[in-house]
């Protein structure tokens, strides 16, 4: 059985839910620190006047430690949202098509109060539309003793996995023999290989939000959202 564990992101770009459809499980490591100016709460989207960050404004004074999964939404974010993508999108190809059901995720999403369960809900809600069967549980359903790698290990563990996909920026830290040693292959994702496709808004852009590839492309997003190459 082959697992992920990764940090929820909002609205993540596509080779996230590539690497999430390549495991069987992926964990919602929502217990580790969160970090500003990072992906947890904002992604980028394509609009005629270039690229843009949308944001979602949380509570960070004088919570330097806090965990992701305890961030507090700090005011109404997501009408506002919600503009921004209609106003960039609206003549994609797919947004009259999208549209009423993004649309119902950024109402249910307003309704929450903190970060984790705002980017759960798009998870879910995005691997769904690209048919991912992959199994989506929170790292509040494993036990999770120790730092850093071997608190990775004792999840994977605790899952049942034999085999571990990981990111290439964990390679910086990770500590791979600690999970030979614990009977875990670890697998290294790569995020070379992407087709482009029909994007609107001058030159092509990979590093956007995944919903840029929904509203271009729609029923054909699945094939675009998965790399081309093995190397």
């Amino acid at each position: 059985m082959r697992i992920s564990i990764v940090q929820s992101c909002y609205i993540p770009w596509k080779g996230f839910f590539d690497l999430i459809g390549r495991c069987d499980e992926y964990v919602i490591y929502d217990r580790m620190q969160f970090a500003k100016r990072h992906w947890h709460n904002r992604n980028r989207i394509k609009t005629t006047s270039g690229i843009e960050w949308l944001t979602i404004p949380v509570a960070t004074k004088g919570r330097f430690d806090q965990a992701i999964d305890e961030v507090m939404i700090e005011k109404p974010w997501a009408e506002k949202h919600w503009r921004a993508l209609e106003l960039a999108y609206r003549r994609a190809p797919f947004f009259d098509q999208l549209s009423p059901v993004v649309r119902t995720w950024y109402e249910r999403a307003d309704k929450e109060t903190r970060l984790t369960a705002i980017n759960e809900l798009f998870t879910r809600e995005i691997a769904g539309l690209l048919g991912l069967s992959t199994r989506i549980v929170r790292d509040t359903a494993y036990p999770a003793d120790g730092v850093k790698t071997a608190r990775l290990l004792a999840i994977a563990q605790a899952a049942g996995a034999d085999r571990y996909l990981s990111g290439p920026s964990a390679r910086a830290y990770f500590d791979e023999a600690l999970f030979t040693a614990g009977g875990i292959t670890t697998e290294w994702m790569s995020y070379h290989g992407y087709p482009e496709y029909p994007q609107l808004h001058g030159d092509f852009e990979h590093a956007v939000s995944v919903l840029d590839l929904l509203f271009n492309t729609g029923p054909e997003a699945p094939r675009f959202a998965r790399r081309q190459v093995t190397a």
